[in-house]
Order: C-alpha cells, then sequence, then structure tokens
C-alpha cells in the first residue's frame, strides 16, 4: 500500500487523514477495568463509597465550584519546561504545575476525535462510535449524555470554546450536546475542508452557537478572549468552561515572534522552532486566563485541569521518529512514539488538577494509573452533581486520591486501541495498560518509513506504508520506561492474561459497532444543512453519507465541489484554473438517482427530490465524458423546503449504506 503525502501541492497528514494546502495553511481533505467489565467497574467505586457520600454532602453544604477544563492539541507529556522539555519556556504552565496535582500516569485515546468522546462521556470512546477522525467515524452517538449535558441539567453555565470536533452537523454539533455557548472551528484543524473557507490561524470565521462570525486576531488568542468572557458573564453563578485550543496542531503556523527564539537558540528543525512557538504563545494565553480568575476572585472555588489530548504527531507535529518509534528530534520524556504510534508517547499525556478550596494538593505528583474518561466521574463527585446517566461509566472519581494522602486509587487495567477505519477491526492495534505492564499488539498497524519521511522526501518520493506483522510486545513500564526490552517470550502468561482482558472489553465495547451516527436533515433544529467529505464514509473512490430524514417533505439538494463562500465553479482548482470539464452531476438518495447536464460555469448542481422520513443513504458525484472520470463532491446543502408529492413517495424507498460500504 503506497500513499503519497503531496498530490500536486497538497499534504496528506496520516495521524488527522486531512489535506493541507500549504499555500494557504488550509486543510481539505480506549480502556477497561478488568476482564469482567461490571464486577470490576463496582469494585473500582466501592472502595470510594464512603468518601463520595462524604464529598457530595460537603459540597452541597457550600457553593459548587466553577470548572475550566483547558486541553491542547497534539502536544506531548515531555512538551512542557516542568516536564523536562530542554527546549520549552512555560512559565505558565510551570507555575500551573507547581500549584496541582499532576496526574503522571494520565491517559487518553492516541488520537483527537476519540479522546473527546470519552472525554465527554466518561467511557470507552468506541461505546459512541468514535475511533475515528473523519470519514463518519467522529461523530459522537447522539444519545450519550455529554459531560456539557451533566452539568448544564445541574444548573451551570457551559461554554465551549475553541475544537469540538464530535459532529459538525444535527445533533452532534455542540449546541445540540449541552453547551450554551459556543465558539469553535468546524472539523479537526482550522482550514480543514468542513471548517469556513479561507481560514488561517488568523483573523479568521467562526461558528458562534452555529452561525459564522469573523473575528479578529491569532486562533488560539479568540479562544481565549471568548473563554474569558463567558467566565465573566457567568462569574455569580457556577459554569462549566470546555476551552480545547487547536494548538498545537498542523499546520503549525503562529507569529514569529513566538517562534523565532527557538529558531535562533536551539540547532532545530524549522518544524520544531514552530510547533514549540505555539506552545510558547499557549503559555502567554493560559497565564492570561490564570490572571483573570484571581482577579474575579474565583481561583479559590475553581476546578482547572489541564491536559492535552494525545501525545506530539510525529509527521507534522513535537517529535521526529524512527520506525522503530524512538526519537530522533525533540523531546519525549524517555517515551517512545507518537501520536497514533502504539506506545506510551501516543496516549500518556499531561494533566494538571488545581482546586486550592477543594483540597487537591498543590505539588503532588499521582502516579496511580489514570484515564480521560475519570473526569467526568470526578467533576460529578466534586461538584456534588445529579448524575442522568444511565449507563456505567468506564471511568471513576478520582476526587477521593486527589484530596487524601493515604487513599490510593484501585488496581486497574485499561485498554488503547487505534483503529482509524471505517468498520472497526478485532485485535486491530491495541495496547493493554497496567501498572507494571504495557502489552502492545501492532495486527494490522499501518507503518510510514519515518526515516525517509524525516528525510524530506518530495511528493513524487513518498515514503510507503508497510503492514506490521502480528505480533505482540510486553513491556514492564516500572523498569522499562523507554519500551525498549521486549519481555513477551519471558512472560507468555502475562501475555495471556492481558489478552484476555483485551477479548473481554471487546466484547463489551463492539455490541453497536454496526450501526451508524446518521446525520439529521430537515430537522427544525437545522435546516439547511451542510454535509462535507468529512462526515461521509468511503471505500475506495466510493463516498457515502449516512442520514436520516426527519420528515417527509420535498427537499432542495444542492452539490458542489467548493463550499459556496468560496465562489469557485466546479470545474476549477483552488487556484482558479479550469482542470476539470464536468458533463454531468449525479445524485442518489434511498433508491431515487438524479442526474443533470452541467458545464464549466456552474458552481453547483442542484436537484429536487421527494423524500419519506427514516434512515438512508445518499451519494453525490460529478462526471465527465472524455475520460469517463468521477469525482465526489465535497459539499451537500440539503434544505427542506416544503410538502413531498405524495405519488412520489409512494416509490421511494430507503437504502442502506450497508449494501455499498461492506
Amino acid at each position: 500500500m503506497k500513499i503519497n503525502k503531496h498530490v500536486g501541492s497538497l499534504m496528506f497528514c496520516f495521524a488527522c487523514g486531512f489535506i493541507f494546502f500549504p499555500e494557504f495553511g488550509l486543510c481539505q481533505t480506549a480502556f477497561i477495568k478488568s476482564g469482567n467489565e461490571k464486577k470490576v467497574t463496582e469494585s473500582a467505586l466501592s472502595g470510594y463509597t464512603n468518601e463520595k457520600v462524604k464529598t457530595v454532602n460537603e459540597t452541597k453544604n457550600k457553593k459548587q465550584p466553577n470548572v475550566i477544563l483547558v486541553m491542547t492539541d497534539d502536544q506531548g507529556y515531555g512538551d512542557i519546561c516542568a516536564n523536562g522539555s530542554p527546549y520549552l519556556k512555560t512559565p505558565n504552565l510551570d507555575q500551573l504545575y507547581k500549584e496541582s496535582t499532576r496526574l503522571t500516569n494520565f491517559h487518553s485515546d492516541p488520537s483527537c476525535s476519540p479522546t473527546r468522546a470519552a472525554l465527554m462521556t466518561g467511557q470507552y470512546s468506541a461505546r459512541s462510535g468514535v475511533w475515528h477522525t473523519t470519514g463518519g467515524r467522529y461523530m459522537l452517538d447522539q444519545t450519550k449524555i455529554t459531560m456539557a449535558d451533566v452539568f448544564k441539567i445541574n444548573g451551570y453555565k457551559t461554554g465551549i470554546f475553541g475544537k469540538w470536533h464530535l459532529g459538525e452537523n444535527y445533533p452532534f454539533r455542540p449546541q445540540d450536546r449541552g453547551f450554551e455557548e459556543s465558539v469553535v472551528f468546524v472539523g479537526g484543524g482550522v482550514g480543514a475542508s468542513s471548517d469556513y473557507w479561507g481560514n488561517d490561524y488568523f483573523d479568521d470565521t467562526y461558528f458562534h452557537n452555529g452561525k459564522p462570525q469573523k473575528y479578529k486576531g491569532y486562533c488560539d488568542k479568540v479562544w481565549f478572549d471568548e473563554a474569558i468572557s463567558f467566565i465573566r458573564i457567568n462569574k455569580q453563578q457556577p459554569f462549566f468552561c470546555y476551552l480545547p485550543t487547536n494548538i498545537p496542531h498542523a499546520p503549525l503556523r503562529v507569529n514569529k515572534k513566538y517562534s523565532d527564539p527557538y529558531r535562533t537558540t536551539y540547532n532545530i528543525s524549522e518544524r520544531l522552532a514552530d510547533y514549540y512557538g505555539m506552545i510558547a504563545e499557549f503559555d502567554e494565553e493560559l497565564g492570561r486566563l490564570m490572571k483573570e480568575i484571581r482577579q474575579l476572585g474565583l481561583e479559590e472555588n475553581t476546578i482547572l485541569v489541564f491536559m492535552s489530548d494525545n501525545g506530539p504527531c510525529p509527521w507534522f507535529g513535537g517529535v521526529k521518529i524512527n520506525n522503530d518509534g524512538f526519537l530522533e528530534e525533540g523531546y519525549s520524556a524517555g517515551m517512545r512514539g507518537g501520536k497514533i504510534w502504539g506506545y506510551d508517547n501516543a496516549h500518556r499525556v499531561p494533566c494538571f488538577v488545581r482546586w486550592p478550596g477543594g483540597g487537591v494538593k498543590q505539588g503532588k505528583d499521582l502516579n496511580d494509573l489514570t484515564a480521560h474518561f475519570d473526569l467526568l466521574p470526578t467533576f460529578i463527585d466534586a461538584c456534588g452533581l445529579e448524575n442522568p446517566v444511565q449507563e456505567k461509566f468506564d471511568g471513576v472519581s478520582l476526587l477521593p486520591i486527589l484530596t487524601t494522602e493515604k487513599v490510593k486509587g484501585p488496581d486497574r487495567t485499561i485498554i488503547v486501541q487505534n483503529q482509524r477505519v471505517d468498520f472497526a477491526v478485532k485485535y486491530k492495534e491495541y495496547q493493554v495498560l497496567t501498572d507494571r505492564w504495557r502489552l502492545v499488539n501492532s495486527y494490522k498497524k499501518e507503518l510510514e518509513d519515518m526515516e525517509e519521511f524525516n528525510n524530506g522526501k518530495t511528493e513524487t518520493q513518498a515514503p510507503p506504508l508497510f503492514m506490521k506483522e502480528d505480533q505482540y510486545e510486553l513491556y514492564d513500564i516500572l523498569a522499562d520506561p523507554g519500551q525498549r526490552n521486549n519481555m513477551a517470550g519471558q512472560f507468555p502468561e502475562i501475555v495471556k492474561e492481558l489478552n484476555h482482558y483485551y477479548e473481554d472489553w471487546w466484547d463489551s465495547v463492539s455490541k453497536n459497532f454496526d450501526q451508524y451516527n446518521n446525520i439529521i436533515i430537515g430537522s427544525a433544529k437545522a435546516n439547511p444543512t451542510l454535509l462535507d467529505g468529512q462526515s461521509a464514509h468511503e471505500k475506495g473512490n466510493l463516498r457515502v453519507w449516512a442520514i436520516e430524514v426527519e420528515r417527509d417533505g420535498k427537499y432542495k439538494i444542492e452539490i458542489a465541489r467548493w463550499p459556496k463562500e468560496a465562489n469557485k465553479r466546479i470545474s476549477e482548482n483552488r487556484m482558479g484554473k479550469t482542470v476539470f470539464t464536468f458533463s454531468k452531476a449525479s445524485l442518489q438518495v434511498g433508491n431515487v438517482w438524479n442526474e443533470m447536464q452541467v458545464n464549466d460555469a456552474n458552481k453547483v448542481a442542484t436537484f429536487y427530490v421527494d423524500l419519506k422520513a427514516g434512515k438512508t443513504r445518499l451519494q453525490a458525484f460529478f462526471s465527465t465524458d472524455s475520460v469517463k472520470q468521477k469525482l465526489n463532491a465535497e459539499y451537500v446543502y440539503v434544505e427542506r423546503i416544503g410538502s413531498a408529492d405524495s405519488k412520489k413517495l409512494k416509490t421511494y424507498h430507503s437504502a442502506s449504506p450497508d449494501e455499498l460500504l461492506k
């Protein structure tokens, strides 16, 4: 299997599934308690029962704390001065480090959307149908109650500022999932094909409560500006402020005043200098937030959590590694791997927790095995919230170990997986974590020739991908934190035991893997709606949207290769040059096929179809006569415009995506 990372002047990111436009900086495009999930979940909680009851009662007798959750994007554990970086200057992160309890054995998923799903639900990301960052597998199951829902139900004001990346369509948008105030970009990266056309980190258009709005300044500053405004407005009542910045995710764009000091001081690549500059800019904004909290008198009774969503990206981010995952440039705190790379530097991330008025100790390290899905049950516990979630959490409250010196968390086993396919594959790329052991299974792992990539191959020399054979690696993480000494042959019984945990975990989380998180069209809550290429499922060159028609009706459907705000013709490339001569546009919804003639001057092809309520599939593409070439539509605008023709509805029936994708 070979994939070019550069197509013309496009650049493909393996970790995120996005295509970046270098000229413009644009882009187009899990865990368990033990073998017996129910038994171990109850066991893990039972040790906390008395402490929890006491904490909830005490919390309800005083003002509920505010919660601010700050999360960076692709920042490594080692990319903080206080965590040992020999390059970075991060005075504000260092100050927060001193004032916090640090969870030093804290784990996430190895990529963006899965971490966010687990964070929002307190469960393994796979339970929400999220195991990728694109292709329709990043949208959070609409039946799940989110962290924002929990806070909102309990009377908190809720806001998100930055990167959501759990769905851009109803019912997956942040305003559909408990956030009363939202300022976000769309998709997995600023300038992604899902995002507003022309965004490049500076003076961009973002979505304020679902509506596009122009903002002035650098993207990260906008997120902090809006978060601080939200905090000021709601300072007299409890609030939950979620600040998931896109810094330092690629493309690595930042004012040179932040990156030049690293460029001139250290013998490092341009890429690393820009990456460190982005973290330096973030650190400055974090300091501004911390100062604001203090000046508003909120510091004592505000839970401030800082974390990263996964490890540093080895393609376009903070580390360069070789084909075995060992560090060549950057700083990894001695860990092996990087984002989606199967070792600790993929999923072990920094996590600082500060709550001066809540008994959380300052300057304390906790090495208990913990994870992102522990934060929701921890917040419920700490804030004394009523829990509306009917399903069991995979996470547990960390409040007892955060506030009590003598309490140690229960022994745990946690699973991390990296699927990044449309239909999840059992045994594909997983790690089993305990306090002592790391079992790494690399079955069906796609590895890039990192050494060739690091040498700067051009688009015509892009290094190939190759499949790693099915094999087990076992590491004693206490004695070998760099994961260099594979002990699978010495401890086959441990390998067998940890694989048994994985088997039980898979049976537990995979019950709904055959389902789709359907985008709803025709709802009064989102009409019209835009379907973009990132939200579609793909098989080879086939692109299919899984949709649900909420109401019978007549629908206007416009298909295009570019978003409307780009004002571009279907025949042109991003530079305005005509590169295709399309003669026909095609649309299928359910069993209804529609075709129309198009020409070089068309910007969209417009269809009118009568649809019946229910789940179905949609396809849209353009084709040429001369070479019989088909090109998928990148943007599909859908609007319910009236009642359906009853005669046409009698001949319509739905169609399953499975018929094309499986």
